[in-house]
């Protein structure tokens, strides 16, 4: 009777938040007017393979994008890498992401990671030379992250992240920085309930600057030439606010299945509703994950009207063993996500776990 009042109990309170999402809407006088758009994507593979619902189940460094609370839950030492053919195989934009999560006592975690855009060579164009035959160019964008978390009880947990953005062409450059934040509880018999709220991308404005913005002049009747520089306009980070909540249905020991109902409010795009399912089965030293996932927006199912390249269902699933002596974890994740005329967008990624 009690696993049964726990399950009503938990299907409500992922239920409630969904309806709840619903009261909300997006701002849609100001989509597409923020800057630093590499924020809103999820380099890692686990979690966007589930939708990015994840928001109070994701655990280790993959929070450090969904949900920074979920970083307490790192047992000692995490250690992962992944990679990204962002846009599909025709655009040639790599995505590349690696961080480490290590345990500071009981209840503090940090963790540092990087992620990288990667445009490949541009040829270099100019009104006198609209052919290029002059050089190439190659535009970054790069995001360092520092993030901290803590468990504050057997329930409750918290955690704060820093990161430096940095966007750079030829000859123009912007850096920023932003702050995200987010809380996580948990509850139930067996924590099978969980709840959780991320506020991400929280910063002061950013601008480019560089010698791309000067031009040279000479004035009339003389000889005299002058370098004019152009003021480059501000743009804003792209915040957001995250709700989630999830429930794990515990079939036996070896056998569990995770629906997670998520709400991202964003400040600059359509919001957006999320489903995600994590079905996990556990052998003696190996487990495998499945995972599957859905993201609507509005217009979302109009190729003509919708405002995002990504057309909602993803996939994908992960492989964890445990090796030598110590028993340490070794695994392989891979995730795929739909983007319309863009193809598909894989992910794939190893996660080390030291124990």
């Amino acid at each position: 009777m009690k696993n049964m009042k726990t399950l009503i109990k938990g299907i409500a309170l992922v239920g409630g938040v969904s309806f709840a999402a619903m009261s909300y809407a997006g701002n849609e006088d100001r989509v597409g007017s923020a800057g630093a758009s590499h924020l809103l994507i999820n380099p890692w593979a686990r979690s966007c393979a589930a939708g990015d619902a994840g928001i109070s189940s994701v655990t280790g460094l993959e929070a450090q994008y969904m949900n920074i609370a979920g970083l307490a839950f790192v047992e000692k030492t995490q250690i992962k890498f992944n990679y990204t053919n962002w846009m599909g195989t025709s655009a040639g934009i790599a995505f590349n992401s690696a961080g480490i999560a290590q345990r500071l006592s009981e209840t503090d975690v940090i963790a540092i990671s990087v992620q990288s855009l990667n445009f490949g060579d541009i040829p270099i164009t100019t009104v006198a030379n609209p052919e290029g035959n002059i050089g190439f160019f190659t535009p970054r964008a790069n995001i360092f992250n520092v993030g901290y978390a803590k468990s504050f009880s057997s329930s409750i947990y918290g955690g704060f992240n820093f990161k430096v953005i940095s966007e750079s062409i030829s000859n123009l450059k912007a850096t920023g920085v932003a702050f995200d934040a987010g809380i996580r509880y948990v509850t139930g018999e067996r924590d099978q309930i969980k709840f959780g709220i991320a506020l991400k991308n929280i910063g002061p404005v950013m601008s480019y600057k560089g010698d791309g913005l000067a031009q040279q002049i000479q004035y009339l009747s003389t000889e005299f030439i002058a370098t004019l520089e152009e003021r480059s306009a501000t743009f804003e980070m792209p915040s957001l606010l995250s709700i989630g909540g999830s429930y794990d249905f515990i079939f036996n020991e070896n056998n569990k299945l995770n629906l997670a109902l998520g709400f991202t409010a964003n400040s600059f795009s359509n919001d957006q509703y999320r489903l995600g399912l994590d079905y996990a089965m556990t052998a003696e030293k190996v487990a495998f994950n499945l995972r599957a996932g859905f993201v609507y927006e509005k217009n979302l199912l109009s190729a003509e009207n919708r405002s995002n390249a990504l057309v909602g269902p993803s996939f994908g699933f992960s492989v964890d063993a445990l090796v030598g002596k110590s028993k340490s974890g070794l695994g392989i994740e891979y995730a795929a996500r739909a983007a319309g005329v863009f193809g598909i967008i894989h992910t794939i990624g190893a996660t080390i776990s030291l124990k």
